[in-house]
């Protein structure tokens, strides 16, 4: 939970390196929490995560190529 707290604050930061950190960050949280569903058989847990980390990879994406403009 702390992770994702973490992630939560830096991915509002005004430094934009702490920004596109967040996202790895976020999907360290992802797999932190797809280890806890998956040992507590939370399948909806499972789903969650895959879909938010879906969406993060999308960010890290999105938030590498506006760096590169």
């Amino acid at each position: 939970m702390l992770v994702t707290i973490g992630a939560s604050w830096m991915v509002a930061s005004t430094r934009e390196g702490r920004r596109n950190a967040a996202f790895w960050v976020f999907l360290l949280s992802n797999a932190m929490w797809a280890v806890w569903g998956w040992h507590t058989q939370a399948y909806a847990l499972l789903a969650l995560q895959a879909c938010l980390a879906a969406m993060n990879v999308r960010g890290a994406v999105k938030s590498a190529d506006s760096t590169e403009k």
